[in-house]
């Protein structure tokens, strides 16, 4: 923080130590003399400056007459003291207080790996395993049937090829316990073909099954065109307006980071369900929307923390932009988790009643999206985005410029050489309480 003639400059949102040990340094602004009585100035202490006062004079090395206070560590008595994170607290104390213990962004290589590793994987999955996709999106024929201790997937299965002289593209079940079903996915059949399968199901295993318990249903192969060019269109209209948002609303760097982070939520939960071999349903595209949505708005918190702690960042010497956009996601990271935790414990609610319990298909695909989107959003969000972000940031030139400054001031304070404030001119209150000018 800093003072001038014609005011202050100060960055309200860190946190932390400074100089690694005490409190944050009290913030005193200059009192401009406008006439009458004159405050009774305090007694100088041996340093120059004012007793208890946390602010020493440094020489101006510019000769501007421009007149600053340095903030200096009551601990060390240095002026333009470092960020130094609280290390020393508990696991839960810093992840509460977000004091910028926990290193992100500076690991943000392992991430990057970490990162490619999974889209590596789930790329790989959706080339060879690809997608089961629903009735809904490919047509053909649904047969349910009620499971029972004679009724189970590899009789039904028998029955069906001994009926059709074919046998079922898949036979699963669905629910448990008295509500477990049978479900049949074949090609799409004709009438004559849908009563005769029934037929010989109700007297394969009667009197434990009836025809009116045998549900039967037909999409055609158009309706499913219909539907996936539907679902295609739904999920770029969304990608445009989110792109158009984010443009608007951040930096250039900042919308390619959240763009970033939202293609890499679409490859990773797409591979989360390749790999687990679920269908793809229309309640899957929608559970897709719904967890993009989530996805960006945790972004969004991140990055309006980003913009808060850096937006005078690269006026001082004391912090790079890296610690400061690190610093933000400790600030937001309690937050993020409380809000996927939140998210996430009535989705596996979901999953255990209507699923396993209930045996409700639709609900199954649309728990098992939002469950994976989830996480995988607020992944994306803290070890993605922000990382990235900083990533972009130094490629710039005032940035790259400012840390090269922070750094190179640094390893001259731990050379024992003189170093100088980078804003210019610093000063004390004199004895008769006007400023005086550097020399």
């Amino acid at each position: 923080m800093s003072f001038s003639s014609k005011g202050f400059d100060s960055n309200d949102s860190l946190t932390g130590r400074a100089g690694g040990a005490g409190k944050n340094p009290p913030r005193i602004p200059l009192q401009k003399q406008t006439g009458g009585r004159r405050r009774k100035p305090e007694p100088l202490d041996a340093s120059g400056g004012e007793a208890g006062s946390d602010f020493v004079p440094v020489d101006n090395p510019t000769g501007d007459e421009t007149t600053e206070l340095a903030e200096v560590s009551p601990a060390t008595s240095a002026p333009d003291a470092d960020y130094v994170a609280d290390s020393k607290r508990s696991f839960l104390s810093r992840l509460y207080t977000g004091t910028g213990a926990f290193e992100v962004v500076g690991k943000r290589k392992m991430w990057y790996i970490v990162t490619a590793v999974i889209i590596a994987v789930s790329i790989l999955s959706i080339a060879t395993r690809q997608f089961s996709f629903g009735i809904d999106f490919e047509g053909g024929t649904q047969i349910s049937v009620p499971s029972s201790s004679a009724v189970t997937t590899d009789s039904v299965s028998k029955v069906f090829s001994e009926a059709l002289g074919q046998a079922p593209e898949s036979v699963q079940t669905a629910g448990t316990g008295a509500s477990q079903t049978i479900v049949v996915r074949t090609e799409a059949l004709s009438l004559d073909q849908n009563r005769k399968i029934e037929d010989a199901l109700a007297e394969k295993f009667k009197p434990e099954l009836t025809r009116n318990e045998i549900s039967v249903s037909d999409v055609s192969s158009t309706w499913g065109k219909e539907i996936t060019q539907k679902m295609l269109i739904a999920l770029l209209v969304f990608l445009v307006v989110v792109t158009v948002y984010i443009a608007v609303r951040f930096d250039k760097e900042m919308s390619i980071a959240a763009l970033a982070s939202l293609f890499f939520d679409i490859i990773c939960t797409a591979g989360a369900y390749s790999l687990i071999g679920w269908e793809v349903t229309p309640a899957t595209v929608i559970g897709l929307l719904t967890i993009l949505g989530f996805s960006l708005y945790d972004t969004v918190v991140v990055f309006d923390k980003v913009a808060e702690n850096t937006r005078s960042v690269l006026s001082t010497t004391r912090r790079t932009y890296a610690e400061q956009a690190n610093l933000a996601v400790n600030q937001t990271l309690m937050r993020s988790i409380n809000t996927t935790v939140i998210s996430v414990l009535p989705i596996i609610s979901l999953m255990v009643i209507a699923v396993w319990m209930l045996g409700v298909g639709t609900l199954k695909d649309l728990a098992l999206i939002q469950l994976v989107g989830v996480i995988v959003g607020a992944y994306s969000s803290i070890f993605l985005a922000a990382p990235l972000l900083v990533t972009l940031k130094e490629r710039r030139d005032d940035v790259s410029r400012h840390t090269k400054r922070v750094l190179d001031r640094r390893a001259k304070i731990a050379a024992g050489e003189p170093v100088t404030v980078a804003a210019g001119a610093v000063a004390t209150a004199s004895p008769s309480g006007k400023r005086r000018r550097a020399r």
